[in-house]
């Protein structure tokens, strides 16, 4: 299997750690993430003054050559499968999809097939120079398997590298559309006494919580304020549907992007999403408040009602200043219309 190798010499107040040292200052253009760096730190494909170093402890010197050598991808284990994509944008770096509502992302025990990363595997093909050693699609970013929506997808180690910085720093534009029960209000008295809820300008809901799993159900994650993971939500009311209103279309945006976070914020504010069956999408309408037809097509709503609208980043490669916009699937838009006759 061919190979190449890396070089570069270690700058001045090396961290005390090889691995932390090297991750450091390899070279940008080589396109190598932490996570990397220490498989083949631990391969031995690392070589500090000619001599294989394995131990990610190690200490390191100011002026140390570094040598690195990568192997060529190699085939990946994950089935190529010919499943139809919604391609919105592609070139030799990256591939946007849109991604439909019941497709996973990723294969796992529960969902050995079927994936976006199988279709990928099948649609880009020979396209795929690798990421982490193999020829794989580089999944940086996810939305639930009922969500629907724009995702990005590294096509090589450089640009999987580029995108994940993106979405480590927050810098990527993320909106998403949700139908939502109640309207969220900065006038609504019972808002202003939930924790990790504020009002910004504009009538902007602000959640800022820290999430975790769920102690005791594995499949839901639970907000908290000490420990798990910082998460910020903010979401504005588009439209607002019944008389008096009891639903409403919300445009979502993301600072983070924790697992399920727009769901169990806007659970949390009690706003939770219409359809959702993990936190509580099926709620009892105020009769009269909508339609019989609207009733119904919210109270059958087979999935939770968010969509990924809005995906922008910089170009990992190119620096170009990207941005994409999916519209509503048929499902999704035909229960807005439902409410809005």
């Amino acid at each position: 299997m061919s190979s190449t190798s890396v070089s570069f010499v270690i700058a001045a107040d090396p961290p005390p750690r090889l691995d932390k040292a090297i991750a450091r200052d390899v070279p940008e253009g080589a396109a190598l993430s932490r996570t990397r760096l220490a498989r083949l730190l631990a391969d031995g494909a690392v070589t500090v003054d000619g001599i294989v170093a394995t131990d990610p402890k190690a200490r390191v010197s100011e002026g140390a050559t570094i040598e690195v050598r990568v192997e060529e991808a190699t085939e990946s284990h994950i089935a190529a499968e010919d499943i139809p994509l919604d391609v919105v944008f592609e070139d030799d770096a990256l591939i946007v999809v849109n991604k439909p509502a019941g497709m996973v992302v990723h294969p796992a025990p529960g969902s050995p097939s079927g994936t976006l990363v199988n279709a990928l595997m099948f649609h880009c093909g020979d396209d795929l120079s690798g990421v982490g050693g193999l020829k794989r699609p580089g999944i940086v970013h996810r939305i639930d398997k009922d969500t629907s929506g724009l995702l990005v997808v590294a096509k090589s180690d450089a640009a999987h590298h580029g995108l994940a910085a993106q979405f480590a720093a927050h810098s990527v534009e993320r909106y998403y559309r949700a139908l939502v029960y109640g309207v969220p209000d900065a006038n609504d008295p019972r808002l202003r006494g939930i924790k990790g809820t504020n009002f910004e300008p504009g009538n902007v809901l602000k959640l800022t919580t820290q999430l975790a799993r769920h102690k005791t159900d594995r499949q839901r994650q639970a907000v908290l304020f000490h420990g798990g993971r910082h998460a910020v939500t903010r979401a504005r009311v588009v439209a607002r549907y019944g008389t008096p209103a009891v639903l409403a279309q919300v445009e979502c945006w993301l600072e983070t992007g924790r697992t399920h976070q727009i769901r169990v914020h806007m659970a949390h504010a009690g706003h939770g999403l219409v359809g959702d069956p993990v936190y509580g999408g099926r709620r009892k309408l105020a009769r009269g408040a909508v339609s019989d037809n609207a009733a119904a097509a919210v109270q059958n709503f087979a999935r939770q009602a968010l969509h990924a609208a809005v995906l922008g980043f910089e170009h990992p490669v190119t620096g170009e200043l990207l941005r994409f916009e999916a519209p509503l699937p048929e499902d999704f838009s035909a229960l807005l219309d439902h409410l809005a006759a």
